[in-house]
Order: structure tokens, then C-alpha cells, then sequence
């Protein structure tokens, strides 16, 4: 299947300071790590939510009263990772980069539904496939909509175009398209539940991919009255009137990111934005609540029908989500931003062999792909820019990623929102918009996790600016964004 390339100049990705070499790989492969049934190779459940905000389960829930009980039953007797974020917080380019293991601007993957991963860069679904397993890809692959056709490394392939719909969608299994008549999330269930059903004498990989809880989200008609009485709390930072903030975001949060923003709210824009209510009964909001109750159902469904075939102690489980999102931080929601709530992800490892744990270490959607290749005994290519965490899986000390780049090309339907370049460490972000007058930003997480002062003009942080901007530099050099 031919896949494109696009080019972009505007790039960044992730990586920490501590190994140059982990810029191009691993180099050498991995030692095979035993799978979780002694004299067997593990299976693999990948289950990846579509815009899932981080702190929806697990500990520190942003919303008291919401509860995802198989989810926050995964996070209990697995790895929750406390500091799981998204190179690119945007679905394409995380998406590609969960499969590659490298950064957008390595694969080439930088804007939604044009481009696919390009046929040199190896994914690991392919990797695994030549080292004797089966594999199987169910959901939104969301890239290049222009087909919906299999794509390489995948024996089973289930999937549609682009965004696809919440009702009634139609398929592509195998090759044939089919009009079918359901709700999105049930019937990628079923499917994925009846391939786990059918024998399987090799070790398979299974991807499970949701379009919930995108949005609008459509919640399923059993979930449609469900959370009547919930009331969403305020975001801390929902206040925030963006004054110390580069112009673009009082544009795009008073008139939005369209074209037509451009036009109702064109520059200079005011000094800062007017403070107006919050609504703890946002409809949009309650729906996207709703639909991730369905993804919540469908995670239990298939750890039921993993445990009903035998193969619960045979099977990693990995739950993650392809970006975060904002619910009213910042006034703001959807991602393409810097701030936490876009970066950040809910990510959950469990397996036989893994405790449970919180994780505090800084992990990336690129580390999935050498993660999974190592669980599975298989070689790590030597291209692949993410770092395996089977150590911090092992409850082992092992090198984090002490500061990690983010990235984001802007889109041609979304013109308000500038490129981005940023850096962010253990302590602090900065942030760049190259090739435009936006201005920068430079965050304090310690004294200001909320991410509300803009210490860029300080002239008292100067120097801590001038040190971040010079680390931005070599990380974009190390990873291969500039030469």
C-alpha cells in the first residue's frame, strides 16, 4: 500500500538529555526478557482511546463522582504511569509515532488524515509479524483517509476512514467494505472479541482502537441519560485570562481557530480575556463523560474474554490514550496546545509478571514500540528514537527521559494555531512558535503547575529562558529535526 511523505520544517519530538545515542536507537538488541508464562512468548493487547484526558481514573481523578471501574481495576493491578505524555498532541502524528517509535519529524507523519507512515519506516506490528506472530488491528487508524484498505503488518485488519462515525459506520475487514448498523464502540468490540475467540497457535498482538471519546461524542443509547446528577468541578487554571499569553491563544479562545477566527477577531488582540462562567453541566462535556463509559465497558469485556480463553497470564495489557485534551483549562478544549492536559495521556501496563505500581519516571508514546519488541524477545531496529521501559515495568531503577521536546505543525483548517517547538523538563516548559512573532513561553511546574504565569519576560528568569532555549537546540539537533 503506497504512503506518503510530507515534509514539514516546523518540527519537534521527544527525548531526554541523558544518552545521545537513544536519539538513533537502541543500537544492539535487546536481551529477550521472559514473557509471562514460562517457556512462551507473551501476548499483546494494545488498547488505545481516542482524545482520553489523563486523570479520568486512577489516582488523582480530575472528577470526583466519574467512575471507569474496569479501567481504574486495570490501573490497580498494573503500571500506572503518573507522567505519560505525547510527543505530538495530535491523532495522526501520536499515532504514528506509537507505531514507529520515532518522532513525527523522523516519520513524517505531522497533520491529521493526509499522509500515512511512509513504507521505509518499520512499525512494530511489522517487526513482530516477521518474528513469528499474528497480528490484528480493529479501529480508527485515522491516517490517510483517503483509503480504508489494510495496511502492512497486520494479518486481520478491521478499520474504516478517517474519523469514522459513532453509528453505523462502514468497515473494511480485510479488504471488504460493508455498511453495518450499530454503535462504533460496541461493534469494535465484538470484533475484537471474536478474533480473541478463534484458535491461535502462534503469539499474537491484538490493537484495539476506539474512536471514543472523540469529539462531538455520541455516547451509546444506554449510557444517553447516564451522569444526570454528576457536576464537573471548575479547572484551576479555567480563570486564567491568558494575559502574560501569546496573542494567538486569546485569539483562538475568544473567536476560535478557523479561518473565520481571522476575520471576527483579527489583531491586535485585547490584553486579556473576560472572565465569563463555568458550566459544571456543559452537555458536550457530559457526552464525552458518557461515551467513555462505553470504552470502560469494552475494556472489560475483553479482559473477561481474555481470562474465559486462558490466556489472562499469558497477555500484556497496554491502555493508552493517542493524545490528551483540555475540558476547560485555559479556557480551552480540544489539544494542539503545550499545556499539561494536551500532553499528558493515561497509560496502564499490566501482565503476569508486572506488580502494581505507580510510576512517577517521564515516559513517551514512542517508548510503546521498543517497549513491546523487548516484552516480546523480538530485536528493537535500529531506528527507532523511543526508549524501552521494561525496567520501570520490573519495578527497576533505569534512565528516564529528564527533559523530552514536543511538536506541533499547524494545519491549514486551523490557521490561528501557530507551529510549535517546545522543551519540557522535570521543573519547567518552554516554548517556542518559530517563524512567527507569537512570542515564547516559559513555565515554573513547581510553584505554578497550573501553567497561569508566563515567565518568558521576566527579566529575572532570563538567564533560565537562554539555558532552555539552548537545550531546545540540542535536542532538535539530537533527534534529527535540524542538521
Amino acid at each position: 500500500m503506497p504512503r506518503g511523505w510530507t515534509h514539514v520544517t516546523a518540527v519537534v519530538s521527544a527525548l531526554g538529555l541523558l544518552l545521545s545515542s537513544s536519539a538513533c536507537g537502541s543500537g544492539a538488541s535487546p536481551t529477550p526478557t521472559p514473557s509471562p508464562t514460562s517457556g512462551s512468548r507473551p501476548n499483546f493487547v494494545v488498547i488505545i482511546a481516542d482524545d482520553m484526558a489523563y486523570g479520568l481514573f486512577g489516582p488523582g481523578r480530575r472528577i470526583p463522582g466519574f467512575s471507569l471501574p474496569n479501567l481504574e481495576g486495570l490501573a490497580g493491578r498494573g503500571a500506572f504511569f503518573d507522567r505519560a505524555f505525547v510527543t505530538t498532541s495530535l491523532c495522526s502524528p501520536s499515532r504514528a509515532t506509537i507505531l514507529s517509535g520515532l518522532y513525527a519529524h523522523t516519520h513524517g507523519v505531522m497533520v491529521n488524515e493526509t499522509t500515512d507512515v511512509p513504507d521505509s519506516v518499520m512499525t512494530y506490528p511489522e517487526v513482530l509479524r516477521g518474528a513469528g506472530y499474528e497480528t490484528a488491528y480493529i479501529g480508527k487508524w485515522h491516517m490517510d483517509s483517503s483509503t480504508d484498505m489494510p495496511r502492512p503488518g497486520f494479518d486481520y485488519w478491521l478499520s474504516f476512514r478517517g474519523q469514522g462515525v459513532y453509528l453505523d459506520p462502514v468497515i473494511n475487514e480485510n479488504g471488504k467494505v460493508t455498511q453495518r448498523t450499530g454503535y462504533i464502540t460496541d461493534m469494535l468490540t465484538s470484533y475484537a472479541v471474536t478474533w480473541l475467540r478463534q484458535p491461535h497457535n502462534r503469539p499474537f498482538l491484538l490493537v484495539l482502537s476506539h474512536k471514543a471519546p472523540h469529539q462531538p461524542a455520541i455516547p451509546a443509547a444506554r449510557h444517553a441519560a447516564a451522569l444526570a446528577d454528576l457536576a464537573v468541578p471548575e479547572p484551576a487554571s479555567f480563570d486564567d485570562s491568558l494575559a502574560s499569553k501569546p496573542a494567538w491563544q486569546r485569539q483562538y479562545v475568544r473567536c476560535g481557530g478557523g479561518a473565520s477566527a481571522l476575520a471576527r477577531c483579527p489583531d491586535p488582540q485585547p490584553p486579556d480575556v473576560p472572565p465569563w462562567s463555568w458550566d459544571a453541566k456543559d452537555a458536550d462535556r457530559l457526552d464525552y463523560l458518557r461515551a467513555l463509559l462505553g470504552v470502560d465497558e469494552s475494556v472489560g469485556t475483553v479482559l473477561s474474554t481474555l481470562s474465559a480463553q486462558g490466556m489472562a497470564r499469558s497477555t500484556y495489557i497496554v491502555f493508552l490514550s493517542d493524545n490528551g485534551l483540555l475540558m476547560g483549562e485555559h479556557r480551552m478544549g480540544d489539544k494542539r496546545v503545550a499545556y499539561e492536559e494536551s500532553m499528558r495521556i493515561p497509560l496502564v501496563i499490566t501482565g503476569a509478571e508486572v506488580a502494581a505500581r505507580r510510576v512517577d519516571a517521564t515516559v513517551l508514546n514512542l517508548d510503546l514500540a521498543p517497549t513491546i519488541l523487548e516484552l516480546a524477545g523480538a530485536s528493537v531496529p535500529m531506528q527507532m528514537q523511543g526508549r524501552s521501559i521494561v525496567r520501570l515495568l520490573r519495578g527497576e531503577n533505569a534512565p528516564v527521559h529528564y527533559s523530552f521536546l514536543c511538536e506541533y505543525a499547524s494545519e491549514s483548517f486551523l490557521p490561528v494555531v501557530p507551529d510549535m517547538q517546545g522543551i519540557r523538563t522535570s521543573s519547567r516548559k518552554y516554548v517556542t512558535y518559530p517563524g512567527t512573532s507569537a512570542g515564547d513561553e516559559l513555565y515554573d511546574l513547581v510553584s505554578d503547575p497550573t501553567e497561569m504565569r508566563n515567565l518568558a519576560a521576566a527579566p529575572e528568569w532570563a538567564a533560565t529562558r537562554n539555558d532552555l532555549r539552548q537545550q531546545l537546540d540540542r535536542l532538535l539537533q539530537q533527534t534529527g529535526a535540524i542538521q
